[in-house]
Parts: structure tokens; C-alpha cells; sequence
């Protein structure tokens, strides 16, 4: 950590994108609680979460667009627009407009998608190789610390004046992070012409997923984890309700806790990454998610406590993971759609997962839906470990020769399905 903060331009990077998130993690949770609100409804409160994955479900056409143009300008402007986007909130002031939090969420998921691949691309610019753990690391401790007070605070802003102050502070933090960008110095090259078809641009990173067999494994992994793992998003309303006979707002404390265990896991992700690999330490995660799933089906507040810190140092191992398996793994100009792929592959079966956990919560108890992810954490764990590239991914793993990936264009793998 030492040396990454010698990096005066990874500095500014870091503290831009980690002051962001004050305005994100108050607003995000702020917006499912106003609807339930506003509704009294647990699956309207749920679909908030449903819209704004369905926008990151555009994230191939965003890949392509962080891979053609230069990565610093790009997320400059997604930021403003981002928080001109979330203005439109302030137009919310009953249950007729809920539809309105719905289309706002939706954006905010396409931004989201093409921030974190414009993240994921532009970091390996501003730091050496050597520490880009360090520097994922960094941004979730960040990210996870802000979260500790941020929902906090955008809950209890909402409690007691409003969403106006928790909209102001979203818009707020995107300039700050706009601001921060065009401090850099980093001058990025224009990037090559692609030299192909939309349709090839849009599937390349998908294909080099395929054909890639760390990326592959990583990429059916999340399909199969984020089946279940997107019944979290209502499931967490009735461990608050059902489970702790708590108020809405009280889900706030357990978010902070659960960013409390974020930061743990993400202060030794580095470490544990340069012992066990990138692969090792992201099936690890999926074992510790499935615990904590387990421990939060009890009613007892000091448990529920433990289960939120497994959930999100389990979380922090395997986002930090994961992002540095693709840095180190993809070569550079195909960095941004690696990334998006990853993103669209994980949207889909998410935001499914979130509307029929929305759904099954109203007919079977909530206990059950987090059994069904401790075990789909178990099924993960064991494909994830199978095979010959689980002891491929040590973290001197470098990314793919030159002569499998020829800048603009992919090779056609024989093995991707139709």
C-alpha cells in the first residue's frame, strides 16, 4: 500500500472514486426503502434493485465504448450525467411516481456498467503491475468504508427530511469524481481503429471469455452464483421485518456491518491473493457467502450481526478477485469489453434471480430462499476448483499472449455455442 500511494496520479484516481461512493451507497439502499415507503410492498422495495440491473444489462455495447475512446475523458462525462440523471428523482413525491425511481435506477445501472468497465481498464494505466491487488484492494476498502456511515446516512436522511438531501449528495460526490478524473495526468493514446464488425466488437470480449479457460470458469461461476444470490436484495428486507421484527430503516445497520466485514476482507485480499491465487481466494468467497447465508436464517440479532460481516468479507475477496483475474489475464484493449462481458453474463441471471426472489418471498419463507443460495454457494465452490485452471491463476499469471489476440479483432473459438 506503501507504494501504491507514492502514485500521484493513482491517489487522486483512488480518492475521486472512493469519495463517489458516499452519494452511491447512501442513495442506492435510500431508494429501495423510499418505495417501500411509499408502497409498504417488500417486492416493489425488491425491484428497485431488479431496474437497475436491467440497465447493466446493456454492458456489452458499454464495453465497446470504453474500448474505443479514451478511458479518462469517457468516465469524466459518465459522471455527469450521472448526476444530472439523478436529479429527476426530485420529481418523486408520491406513489404515482415510483415509476419514475424505477426508470432512474435502470440508467443508473447503464452508468454503472460502464464506469465499472472504464475503472477496470483505466486502473492497470495508473499503476504498476505489481500492485493492482493492492489497488482493487484499496478502492473496496474505500468503498466498503463509506458504507459503514453512507447508508446510514441516506436512510436516516430519508427518515427524517426526505430523499431531497440524499439526491443532492449522489450529484454531488459524481462531480467530486468527474473533478478528480480530469485532474489526471495520464495522457491515454487514441485507441486503434476496431477494424470490425459492431456485431464482432459487442461478442469479442465474450469470446476471449470462452476461450480463456481461467475467464471461462470465472464467467460460469458467476452465472450460476448470481441465480440465487440476487434473492438477497429482497431477502434482506424480511430479515429485517420477519426475522429481527426491526423497522425498514434498521437495514441500514446491517448494510454497515456487513461493509465493516468488507473492509477486514478487503485490507487482507492482496495477501491471500499472492498465497492462493485469484481462483482459489474467489471459491473461498463463494464458501464464506454461503455461510453467512446460513447464519442470517436465525433470529437472534447478534448472529444476524456475524452473518452480515461473512457476507461482506466474502463479498470484498471475491470483487477484488475477480477484477484483478481479468486485468492480469486480458490484454489491454480488450480490457473494457473482458469486463462487460463478465457484467452482462452476471445481469441476466441476476436480475431474474431478483424478480423471482421478489416473487417467492410472498409464498414461502425467506429461511428457505437462503438455504437454496448456501447451497448453490457449495455447487460453486466445488466447479470453481475442478479442472486444470485452478492452478493456473497464481498472481504472477500475465495476461494472454499477443499472438492469441491481435488489437480490433478476435479469433473466431470454436467452442462458443451458438
Amino acid at each position: 500500500m506503501t507504494s501504491l500511494l507514492r502514485h500521484r496520479d493513482a491517489c487522486v484516481y483512488l480518492a475521486g472514486q472512493t469519495l463517489s461512493t458516499i452519494g452511491d451507497n447512501a442513495l442506492w439502499l435510500a431508494m429501495a426503502i423510499w418505495v417501500k415507503l411509499l408502497t409498504g410492498s417488500n417486492s416493489e422495495a425488491g425491484l428497485v434493485f431488479f431496474f437497475f440491473i436491467a440497465g447493466m444489462s446493456l454492458a456489452p455495447a458499454t464495453g465497446v465504448l470504453v474500448d474505443r475512446v479514451r478511458r479518462r475523458p469517457l468516465a469524466a462525462v459518465a459522471n455527469l450525467v450521472a448526476a444530472g440523471l439523478v436529479c429527476l428523482l426530485l420529481l418523486v413525491h408520491g406513489r404515482d411516481q415510483v415509476p419514475v425511481i424505477y426508470a432512474v435506477m435502470f440508467g443508473y445501472g447503464i452508468l454503472g456498467a460502464l464506469l465499472g468497465s472504464a475503472q477496470t481498464a483505466l486502473l492497470p494505466s495508473l499503476v504498476p503491475a505489481d500492485l493492482l491487488g493492492e489497488a482493487n484492494s484499496l478502492l473496496q476498502v474505500g468503498s466498503q468504508g463509506m458504507k459503514i456511515f453512507t447508508p446510514l446516512l441516506g436512510a436516516g436522511l430519508l427518515a427524517w427530511i426526505g430523499a431531497a438531501p440524499v439526491i443532492w449528495l449522489d450529484a454531488g460526490t459524481f462531480g467530486v469524481a468527474a473533478a478528480c478524473l480530469a485532474a489526471l495526468s495520464l495522457r491515454e493514446p487514441r485507441p486503434a481503429p476496431a477494424g470490425t464488425s459492431w456485431r464482432a466488437e459487442l461478442t469479442a470480449g465474450m469470446r476471449y471469455c470462452w476461450r480463456t479457460p481461467v475467464l471461462r470458469k470465472l464467467l460460469v461461476t458467476a452465472v450460476l452464483a448470481l441465480t440465487v444470490i440476487g434473492f438477497m436484495e429482497t431477502i434482506s428486507f424480511a430479515v429485517v421485518s420477519q426475522g429481527l421484527h426491526r423497522t425498514p430503516p434498521f437495514l441500514g445497520v446491517l448494510v454497515a456491518i456487513q461493509a465493516a466485514g468488507a473492509i477486514a476482507g478487503a485490507v487482507a485480499a492482496a495477501p491471500v491473493m499472492r498465497r492462493l491465487g485469484e481462483l482459489v481466494t474467489i471459491a473461498t468467497g463463494l464458501l464464506l457467502l454461503g455461510a453467512g447465508a446460513l447464519v442470517l436464517m436465525t433470529s437472534l440479532l447478534g448472529l444476524v450481526v456475524a452473518g452480515s460481516v461473512l457476507l461482506g468479507l466474502s463479498v470484498a475477496w471475491i470483487n477484488i478477485a475477480a477484477v484483478t483475474l481479468i486485468q492480469r489475464r486480458t490484454a489491454p484493449e480488450l480490457i473494457g469489453r473482458v469486463d462487460a462481458a463478465l457484467i452482462f453474463a452476471s445481469t441476466g441471471p441476476q436480475a431474474v434471480s431478483i424478480a423471482v426472489g421478489a416473487a417467492l418471498i410472498t409464498v414461502v419463507s425467506y429461511r428457505v430462499l437462503l438455504a437454496a443460495i448456501a447451497a448453490m454457494m457449495v455447487v460453486c465452490f466445488g466447479y470453481l476448483l475442478t479442472g486444470r485452471a485452478a492452478g493456473a491463476t497464481s498472481v504472477d499469471a500475465q495476461p494472454a499472449a499477443k499472438d492469441t489476440l491481435e488489437p480490433g479483432v478476435v479469433a473466431e473459438a470454436s467452442s462458443w455455442p451458438d
